[in-house]
C-alpha cells in the first residue's frame, strides 16, 4: 500500500510542475509581446556611403596648448618632473646619450638631430620638423601618439601644467634660451 501512495505523490508532483510551467508560459506571453512592429527605429546607425559597413569615428580629444601657460610655468617644478627622465636622458651641455638622447638645448632643435644617437624610424621620419613648444607638448603628452612606432616607452604626462613646467625648464637648458611664444 505504501508503494501506491508514493507513486501517486510522484505523479501529482510531476503533473503540478507541468501545470505551473504551462501557467508561467501563459503569463510570460501576456507580459511580453515579441511580435510588436515598431513605427520607427529606436536609434539610427549611420552607414558609410560605399557599402553596408558602419562608420564609427570617435572624435579625438584636443590637446590643450601649453603656449599660454609657459609665461607662468615654474622651471623649478619642471626640473622635479624631469627626474622621471633621468634614467634615460642626460641634460648637461655635452652630456652623454643614454637610452635616449641628451636633451640640452632641445627647444627649437630639429627632431632626431642629436649627434651620436640612433633614433627610431618614427622620429627619424620627422627629421625635417623641429621641437617647437607645441611639438614638445604633444610628444610629452603621449609619445606613441605623436610618433607612432617610437622606441620611447614613457607613457606620457597627463597634466598640462606638468608639461608646461617641464618645457619651461628644458627651455632654460641652453646658452641662448628660445623666446617664449606670444
Amino acid at each position: 500500500m505504501a508503494s501506491s501512495l508514493e507513486s501517486n505523490k510522484i505523479a501529482a508532483a510531476v503533473l503540478s510542475a507541468g501545470v505551473v510551467a504551462m501557467l508561467s508560459g501563459f503569463v510570460a506571453e501576456l507580459l511580453y509581446e515579441p511580435h510588436v512592429e515598431l513605427e520607427e527605429n529606436s536609434y539610427v546607425i549611420a552607414a558609410s556611403e560605399g557599402g553596408t559597413e558602419t562608420a564609427m569615428v570617435a572624435e579625438e580629444p584636443t590637446l590643450e596648448p601649453i603656449a599660454p601657460l609657459l609665461a607662468a610655468a615654474d622651471p623649478a617644478s619642471g626640473e622635479k618632473v624631469a627626474k622621471k627622465c633621468t634614467a634615460c636622458h642626460s641634460f648637461d651641455e655635452g652630456g652623454p646619450n643614454k637610452v635616449g638622447p641628451n636633451l640640452y638645448d632641445l627647444v627649437n632643435r630639429p627632431i632626431a638631430s642629436h649627434e651620436g644617437f640612433s633614433y627610431s624610424d618614427a622620429l627619424a621620419g620627422m627629421s625635417g620638423d623641429t621641437w617647437t613648444y607645441e611639438n614638445l607638448n604633444a610628444f610629452l603628452a603621449k609619445p606613441k601618439d605623436f610618433a607612432p612606432g617610437t622606441k620611447m616607452s614613457f607613457a606620457g604626462l597627463s597634466k598640462v601644467g606638468d608639461r608646461a613646467d617641464l618645457v619651461a625648464w628644458l627651455r632654460t637648458l641652453s646658452g641662448s634660451p628660445a623666446a617664449l611664444p606670444e
